[in-house]
């Protein structure tokens, strides 16, 4: 599926995102890494190529788009940098659920600026204390006049530093519930995160909600089917983009290894020549193979409705994220010294790729997960999500 943003004139797919990420994404990515940011004139520019949700109907200012192209243009971003295409993918969480969840008057609100990236949206769940366990979140959500009352600290969220409007998770009762919050609300409080391992530019912040009043139309669903239905759709969503992002982490490392290896020579014999380089590259090659097959495959499973869209997006994260880790390093190897210093950007693939491994649900969690299905479902075979 090809989409044209008509007011740039831009056909949006994954040869267009790919355009994207070389002219504008590879030349500056080692910058917005450095520096910590993504400058606001380059988010207006991700705008104007019609990028942050695309996948939105056309009615809300979207082009539709399948989530299999979806997929391949996150994978592209993620190929130029990934805390580029972490910004997509929260917002696209966020996006993707009031479309799904909301109600006609929430779409007709928020669809449309966020569609146009007028407003950048983040998502609210992790806190100080609470990962993956969302059963441990402490944030709580109590009845107001006129509304909800939201008290509680979210840490680690991507985008906070700049986004508009937090999607908020907060415990209502015995459940979830999940709020549209305006960053101005009042008690609404933004703390940058500094110095952190990978995705530097990704605009990590804790977010403090202190005695934040919402009114009753911030509410994103019932109540009583956000854990089970709106938090996990959404973080799958989530899943599959982070998934995405590391087969393009991997292909990025490919690239890099690639052209340095046919640069470089040592004791007369050029790197790439080297068996063991040779090695390390064709192992390259064919994760980035496998992982855009499992990364497909889950596109097409979600534009088909299927449920076994979940599973196959685990399995896709667990693969690519652990295979960008992996080969993340090995180019780092290949780089040798000028792999640990400015000038190459495998540092920066490295140092992503890690965190790569933990969010979205972490390697050890994925594990846990994909491995149920070998119990659920014990015949051979039958383990397929194919």
């Amino acid at each position: 599926m090809v989409v044209t943003d008509t007011a740039a004139g831009i056909a949006l797919d994954a040869a267009a995102a790919r355009r994207f990420a070389d002219d504008h994404i590879v030349p500056r990515a080692e910058r917005f890494d450095r520096e910590g940011r993504v400058p606001d004139e380059f988010l207006r520019q991700m705008s104007r190529a019609g990028l942050w949700a695309p996948f939105l109907p056309p009615e809300f200012g979207g082009a539709g788009l399948s989530f299999t192209e979806l997929g391949r243009v996150h994978a592209e971003i993620g190929r130029g940098c990934s805390s580029v295409r972490s910004l997509l993918t929260v917002h696209t969480m966020l996006a993707w659920a009031v479309n799904r969840w909301g109600t006609e008057d929430q779409r007709a609100r928020w669809l449309a600026p966020l569609a146009r990236g007028d407003l950048l949206g983040a998502v609210c769940i992790t806190e100080p204390e609470a990962g993956s366990d969302t059963a441990g979140l402490a944030a709580t959500a109590t009845r107001a006049a006129g509304g909800w009352r939201l008290t509680g600290t979210k840490k680690w969220i991507t985008g906070g530093q700049r986004a508009d409007v937090f999607l908020a998770y907060a415990r209502a009762g015995s459940g979830l519930a999940a709020f549209l919050v305006p960053r101005g609300t009042p008690g609404v409080e933004v703390e940058p995160l500094a110095d952190i391992l990978g995705t530097r530019a990704s605009m990590l912040a804790t977010v403090r909600f202190r005695d934040v009043e919402v009114a009753s139309e911030a509410l994103l669903g019932p109540a009583s089917f956000v854990s089970g239905l709106v938090l996990s759709s959404m973080l799958d969503i989530g899943r599959y983009s982070v998934a995405a992002g590391s087969l393009g982490i991997i292909e990025a490392c490919l690239d890099a290894s690639a052209a340095y290896t046919s640069a470089r020579s040592v004791g007369g014999s050029m790197l790439r020549d080297l068996q063991l380089i040779r090695a390390k590259i064709s192992d390259m090659v064919t994760d980035a193979a496998a992982g855009r097959l499992l990364v497909e495959q889950a596109g097409r499973l979600k534009d088909d409705g299927d449920p076994r869209t979940v599973m196959a997006t685990w399995i896709a994260k667990y693969f690519t994220s652990t295979a960008a880790a992996r080969h993340a390093s090995a180019a780092v190897q290949i780089h040798g010294a000028n792999g640990c210093g400015p000038g190459y950007p495998v540092a920066r693939y490295y140092r992503d790729a890690k965190v790569m491994e933990i969010i979205e649900g972490s390697t050890e969690i994925q594990q846990l997960t994909i491995a149920n299905t070998a119990y659920w479902h014990p015949s051979p075979g039958s383990t397929s999500v194919v």
